[in-house]
């Protein structure tokens, strides 16, 4: 199907990218921090009410991290969800709305505990920091879940693009290295092959939509410090050789995105190994808009489907959801 109309008419009021690229890495960063504020207020659905959100810092290897814990109103234990957040490695932070909007639905409308993670950003902190981060998150909640009435045997992870990355990644690393067991990915229009040398992204990364091919490059070229970094399975979940053992995936691309075949090879490879994989492509969606809740009933539909996927994941592990 074409572009959905309104994304259409929102897409005329964004900022070129080759105005941002003229700023310094710190302005850039704050421009899109300012910039999804004004854009939240105006696409996005109104934070849901939770019961309790607690900030706690994390020592990691070279530094500390921030968790920010979103738990449900009633009493637990809850399955968890450690949700990592978009923005290319580069860009994004746990105060962006959207991230705060999208816990906060997790936790109210789903009964999870919702875990967002503040990895340390690229290009200060290359790969595999960011990863390492993402990991040391996973088996922090895993260790002190009790104290917020949190389940660590009933783990999920999630993310968006970048985040989508991530957290795939850290399925492979628990997997690999016997960590913490996740039961669930939601991958949501996920980074997968850090190769960039995939059809859709010679049809969809002209610039025309956002995410173009040379700013998904950028990104990538900020987060690795060599090509031959792309090649490596964590950063590049889909180049894997093996995929057997992961966990049970959801996966959610955009029709008019550079990363739609990331996430459908992905989907399928997991199925040649045996792992339980579903995909939904959001027709008309272009990188980003499933977040415009407010605007496009297509993006509440994504939303709740998201929603019912970890709710009915909930079920099959003998959770009652809030």
């Amino acid at each position: 199907m074409p572009v959905i109309p309104a994304i259409e008419t929102l897409l005329a009021s964004i900022p070129s990218q080759s105005a941002l690229a003229e700023m310094s890495l710190e302005d850039q960063r704050k421009a899109g921090n300012e910039g999804a504020v004004a854009l939240a207020s105006v696409v996005a659905e109104d934070p849901r009410e939770v019961g309790t959100i607690t900030e706690v810092e994390v020592e990691v290897d070279g530094g500390h991290i921030t968790l920010r814990v979103y738990q449900p109103e009633n009493s637990g234990p809850h399955p968890i969800h450690l949700y990592y957040h978009g923005g290319g490695w580069m860009f994004g932070t746990i105060d962006d709305p959207f991230v705060d909007i999208l816990c906060r639905e997790r936790t109210a409308l789903a009964g999870y505990l919702s875990v967002a993670v503040e990895y340390r950003l690229a290009p200060e902190n290359k790969f595999p920091i960011p990863l390492n981060d993402s990991y040391a998150a996973l088996e922090w909640i895993a260790e002190h879940a009790a104290q917020f009435d949190g389940d660590p045997t009933r783990i999920t992870v999630g993310g968006g693009s970048a985040g989508a990355n991530l957290a795939a990644a850290v399925a492979l690393k628990a997997r690999n290295e016997n960590g913490p067991a996740i039961t669930f990915q939601l991958l949501e229009v996920p980074a997968l092959d850090l190769t960039a040398s995939s059809p859709s992204v010679e049809k969809y990364g002209t610039g025309e939509y956002p995410l173009s091919q040379a700013e998904l490059q950028a990104c990538i070229d900020g987060y690795l410090s060599t090509a031959e970094d792309a090649k490596n399975e964590y950063a590049s979940p889909l180049l894997a050789q093996d995929l057997t053992g992961l966990p049970p995936a959801h996966i959610m691309p955009s029709e008019y995105d550079p990363l739609q075949d990331d996430a459908t090879r992905y989907a399928e490879r997991l199925r040649d190994a045996g792992v339980q994989a579903t995909l939904t492509l959001g027709a008309g969606h272009i990188h980003g808009s499933s977040q415009f809740t407010k605007l496009l009933p297509e993006a509440a539909a994504w939303r709740d489907e998201a929603i019912a996927h970890l709710i009915e994941h909930a079920k099959s592990h003998s959770i009652t959801p809030a």
